[in-house]
């Protein structure tokens, strides 16, 4: 038992990757649509940071297999496994999306094609949050195996995203309509707020001849109401500017991201807390 921290790298890997395929889509819809050649190459130079927190996140996953090696190895079953399906989703995301952005910053990237290729790779980050579910969808470890473990990893992608890209478009001076995003970052937390609700009711009525799976994560509910705390305010951050009709400061959206990954790494440890296996018989 305990909060699932023992799992760091995958904690680490998943919100991360979630927050980069999330921000790609935001900031890539800005890039869309931005007319002035100057402004959108600011925001592709700053999207460089996508691509730096892309990589740790990958040093992270490689960590916990213990070698690059290993990583290659989980490339072996693409189509049968989950795990070689994420790691050959996730690889295909960073190197179709990098290089996108690689060319577009050295100017050599024509524009229809620039255009294709960005939504090809808005595309690939969400079939690589998708992939991401799919490792996790065990029948055998029955606290994982549900449309929660789905929900909250696009969730994830919803909350940290936006705020991500609202960071990265600031910094490039890009004119955005924040509302919309922050909007759906805002609808994202409420579900959060619903799903933990509903999720602690369920764990209730999981369990083995040995085990109950509530009693997986002795502070399941403290470190939630963390986790929602530490989400409100840092979308909050972002809202505090919007409602006062102001532009967001690097550094408010900066310090808000902070908060909404810290968030989120808590509900992903969380997650990796309620690991239960069917061993005996499970009920519920």
């Amino acid at each position: 038992m305990g909060n699932g921290w023992h799992e760091w790298p995958l904690v680490i890997f998943t919100v991360l990757g979630q927050c980069v395929a999330g921000a790609l889509i935001v900031a890539g819809v800005a890039w869309l649509r931005e007319r002035d050649p100057m402004a959108r190459n600011r925001l592709v130079r700053s999207m460089f940071f996508l691509w730096l927190v892309m990589g740790v996140g990958f040093v992270a996953s490689i960590l916990h297999l213990g070698s690059a090696l290993r990583a290659f190895n989980s490339l072996n079953r693409v189509g049968a496994s989950g795990l070689s399906n994420e790691i050959a989703s996730g690889t295909l995301f960073f190197a179709v999306g990098g290089f996108w952005w690689l060319v577009a910053v050295l100017g050599k990237m024509p524009a229809v094609l620039g255009r294709i290729w960005l939504v090809l790779s808005m595309v690939l980050g969400l079939v690589f949050v998708w992939a991401m579910t799919r490792v996790y969808q065990i029948d055998t470890v029955p606290t994982w195996h549900n449309g929660y473990t789905t929900l909250n990893f696009f969730l994830t992608m919803l909350l940290g995203g936006p705020l991500f890209a609202a960071l990265l478009v600031r910094m490039a001076k890009v004119p955005f309509h924040a509302h919309v995003a922050a909007g759906i970052a805002v609808v994202a937390l409420l579900v959060s707020a619903a799903a933990v609700v509903l999720q602690s009711h369920d764990l209730g009525s999981i369990h083995s001849s040995v085990q109950q799976a509530n009693a997986l994560v002795p502070d399941y509910g403290s470190l939630q109401v963390w986790r929602i705390m530490l989400l409100a305010a840092g979308l909050g951050c972002w809202l505090r500017a919007l409602v006062r009709r102001k532009v967001p400061t690097p550094a408010g959206l900066a310090l808000g991201l902070l908060l909404v990954v810290v968030g989120e790494l808590i509900g992903r440890g969380v997650f990796y807390g309620l690991h239960m296996t069917v061993g005996m018989a499970i009920a519920g």
